[in-house]
């Protein structure tokens, strides 16, 4: 039996990781519980799997995972505030399934460095995908990684057309069921674009060879192409439960997480190319994970504020990307990477990005 630590446990990801604890007791043993900001529900919870630890915000996560016995931590924290938190559970020796991504783009190589070989186990579902389809071969013999994306609720619009949306529209996910922030993402790809930065420093692929294909059915999650040309992919239901239950028991597989496809009814998956001039975010990731140091953490810090400001109705939909290619723009790296100088990177970019919010 796992004994696991689910951090965010309010959120999406931790109500759906309780929902497959839930289903299998004799493999399961939830030891602690965190959260943001919903006390009551992480009461509740504990009171239901009988957990004896809790902790509400980043700093007592952090603090929980060192103290208390686990095998796996279940990082599923919505933003760089959960970079804490993977650093506790690296340094603990816990294996940590992975649904932050923030905290891997924003540490970078501050905390690939940390991690033993498969210590991190991806959740998310596309690198999920792709730890499951290099499986079937030698990391040399792989061409290229091709990420999937559903296109969000905006796929085929031009770029003037996505002037005027609205906040509930881009909360009108054709797939997924998210939080607020990891929706807008997906409706501006900036999601996509941190799954790429994501994508390199789990996988050790050059960004040359990481391409995103839209699939707005979201069956094949992502694909490994290999160098004599054959392609795995891996292909589900959209349901996160698949990802979540394997990043809980990695490397083994648990009978009954979802349902599998119908083979038996007509179906049709297709492809498209991502049209780079109305979503210019997954091109601007690349650069910036190319540029590593405190890049990516000044990309993620002001595409939060730009977020909050849009659905607050300061600025547009496309100003969310602008602001963060300006910001990113007059940013200046420090030599080292150091937490504190992520620290410091993530505080400028976050008053930067306001200033031109405030601005507009």
């Amino acid at each position: 039996m796992k004994r696991v630590i689910i951090l965010g446990s309010t959120g999406s990801i931790g109500e759906q990781a309780l929902d497959v604890i839930r289903k299998n007791p004799s493999r399961f043993q939830v030891v602690g519980l965190a959260a943001g900001t919903n006390a009551e529900q992480v009461r509740s919870q504990a009171d239901e799997f009988n957990v004896e630890h809790t902790a509400m915000g980043a700093d007592e996560a952090a603090t929980l995972v060192r103290d208390v016995p686990a095998d796996v931590v279940l990082n599923g924290i919505t933003g760089s505030i959960g970079l804490g938190p993977t650093i506790a559970a690296l340094e603990a020796g816990r294996t940590l399934a992975l649904a932050n991504k923030e905290s891997l783009i924003v540490g970078g190589d501050l905390v690939t460095r940390m991690a033993k070989p498969e210590q991190i186990v991806p959740v998310d579902s596309e690198h999920s995908a792709i730890a499951q389809a290099l499986r079937a071969g030698d990391h040399s013999e792989v061409q290229r990684l091709v990420v999937t994306a559903s296109g969000g609720p905006f796929r085929g619009r031009s770029r003037n057309s996505l002037r005027d949306v609205t906040p509930a529209e881009a909360l009108a996910h054709p797939t997924w069921d998210m939080g607020r922030v990891v929706t807008t993402n997906s409706a501006t790809l900036v999601n996509k674009g941190l799954e790429v930065i994501e994508a390199h420093l789990l996988f050790g692929i050059s960004y040359g060879d990481i391409d995103v294909v839209v699939h707005p059915q979201s069956i094949v999650h992502s694909m490994v192409e290999f160098r004599d040309g054959s392609t795995i992919l891996q292909a589900s239901p959209p349901d996160m439960r698949l990802p979540i239950a394997l990043g809980l028991s990695w490397p083994t597989r648990i009978s009954g997480v979802g349902a599998p496809l119908d083979w038996s009814r007509a179906s049709s998956w297709t492809f498209e190319p991502l049209d780079e001039a109305a979503f210019p975010a997954v091109a601007l990731a690349k650069e910036v994970g190319r540029a590593r140091k405190t890049y990516p953490a000044v990309y993620n810090a002001a595409n939060e504020e730009a977020v909050e400001a849009f659905h607050a109705g300061r600025i547009g939909f496309l100003d969310i990307v602008s602001t963060i290619e300006r910001v990113l723009e007059a940013h200046t790296a420090p030599e080292q990477l150091t937490l504190e100088a992520l620290a410091e990177a993530e505080d400028w970019a976050r008053r930067q990005a306001e200033k031109l919010i405030s601005a507009k």
